[in-house]
C-alpha cells in the first residue's frame, strides 16, 4: 500500500512538473501574430524598466556628486578607447534584447527595428545627458557616437541579412591592477567586472556559416576577433605631487574561436531562451594574443 502511494504521489509530481514545463514553454514560444497583451506588456515593462533604472542612477550615484551646467567633454583618448567599446557592446546587446522581446510579441519586424533595436540607444543617451549635467563627467560624443555603432550593428545586419551574422560579446577576467587602484578599477569581482578595463575583451563573433550556407561547417561555430588592453591604472596622464604620470598600457588583440548558442538545435524554448541570454558572453577557447610587449603569445584558454 505504501509503494502505491508513492508511486501515485511520484507520477503526479512528475506530471504537474511536465505539465508546468509544457506551460512555460508555450509561454516563450514567440508569437506567429501580432499578441497585443503581450506586446502591451512589452512596452510597459520597459517603460517601466528604464524609467525606475535611470531615477536609481540618479539617486544611487550621481545624487553624490556636485551637478552643473550641461556641459561636453572629450575623453576620446582614454581608456585606450576600452569604454567606447563598453558603450557600443552595451548599446547592441540591450537593443538585441529589445528587438527579440518584440519578436516574441508578434510584433512587425518594422516596429522590431524602430521601437526594439533602439532601446540600448535611448536609455544610453539618457544617461549620457546625466553625465552632462555632472561636474565630474559630461556630456561625450564619443560616447554618443559609439551608442549610435551599437545599434547601428544590430539594425544593419537585419535590414541586410534578416540575421545577426555577427555579434558583439564579452569576457573577463581578474587582474591585478584592480588591487592597486579600487577606488578606479573596483573592489571585488563584481565591481571589477565592470570597472576594470585591464580584464575586459570586447569580441566580434562572426557565424562562419552564416557567410557559406551550402557549406558543411556546424552552424554554431564562430571566428572571434577580440580587443582588449592591460597596464591601465588611470584614463589618462595625471599629476601626483606635482609630478605628472603617464600611464604604461598596450593595446591587446586576440583571435579565437567562438559559441553562437543561438544556433544550437533544440525544440525547447526554454533553452533558446537561456541561450539566447548567455550569448553575450564568449565562450571561453584556445586564442592568439598580439601586443606590442609579448609580440605572439598563445593562451591555451583564454577568458
Amino acid at each position: 500500500m505504501k509503494r502505491s502511494i508513492k508511486h501515485i504521489l511520484c507520477v503526479s509530481l512528475l506530471s504537474l512538473s511536465a505539465f508546468s514545463q509544457s506551460k512555460i514553454d508555450s509561454f516563450l514560444k514567440s508569437s506567429d501574430t501580432l499578441n497585443i497583451p503581450r506586446r502591451n506588456a512589452v512596452y510597459i515593462t520597459e517603460a517601466s524598466l528604464a524609467t525606475i533604472s535611470l531615477i536609481g542612477l540618479n539617486q544611487l550615484w550621481y545624487k553624490d556628486y556636485p551637478q552643473s551646467n550641461f556641459h561636453t567633454i572629450n575623453d576620446n583618448d582614454e581608456w585606450l578607447q576600452m569604454d567606447k567599446l563598453g558603450h557600443m557592446f552595451s548599446s547592441y546587446q540591450i537593443g538585441r534584447i529589445g528587438a527579440n522581446m518584440l519578436e516574441w510579441s508578434g510584433e512587425s519586424e518594422k516596429n522590431q527595428l524602430i521601437y526594439g533595436s533602439t532601446l540600448g540607444f535611448a536609455f544610453l543617451t539618457a544617461v549620457e545627458v546625466f553625465d552632462g549635467f555632472s561636474e565630474e563627467w559630461g556630456f561625450s560624443w564619443g560616447d554618443m557616437i559609439a551608442n549610435a555603432s551599437g545599434t547601428g550593428l544590430y539594425v544593419g545586419q537585419e535590414l541586410l541579412w534578416k540575421e545577426q551574422r555577427i555579434t558583439l560579446k564579452y569576457s573577463f577576467h581578474q587582474t591585478d591592477f584592480a588591487q592597486q587602484r579600487p577606488d578606479k578599477l573596483g573592489n571585488g569581482f563584481l565591481e571589477e567586472l565592470l570597472k576594470d578595463y585591464n580584464g575586459q575583451t570586447y569580441w566580434l563573433s562572426v557565424n562562419v556559416h552564416s557567410f557559406f550556407k551550402e557549406s558543411t561547417i556546424p552552424k554554431w561555430l564562430n571566428v572571434a576577433f577580440g580587443y582588449g588592453g592591460e597596464g591601465m591604472l588611470k584614463g589618462k596622464s595625471e599629476s601626483v605631487n606635482n609630478i605628472i604620470i603617464i600611464p604604461e598600457s598596450r593595446r591587446q588583440y586576440y583571435l579565437s574561436l567562438d559559441v553562437d548558442l543561438t544556433k544550437i538545435k533544440t525544440n525547447s524554448h526554454v533553452l533558446k531562451s537561456v541561450f539566447d541570454v548567455l550569448n553575450v558572453i564568449k565562450v571561453p577557447f584556445p586564442a592568439l594574443q598580439l601586443d606590442g610587449k609579448n609580440g605572439l603569445k598563445a593562451h591555451f584558454i583564454y577568458f
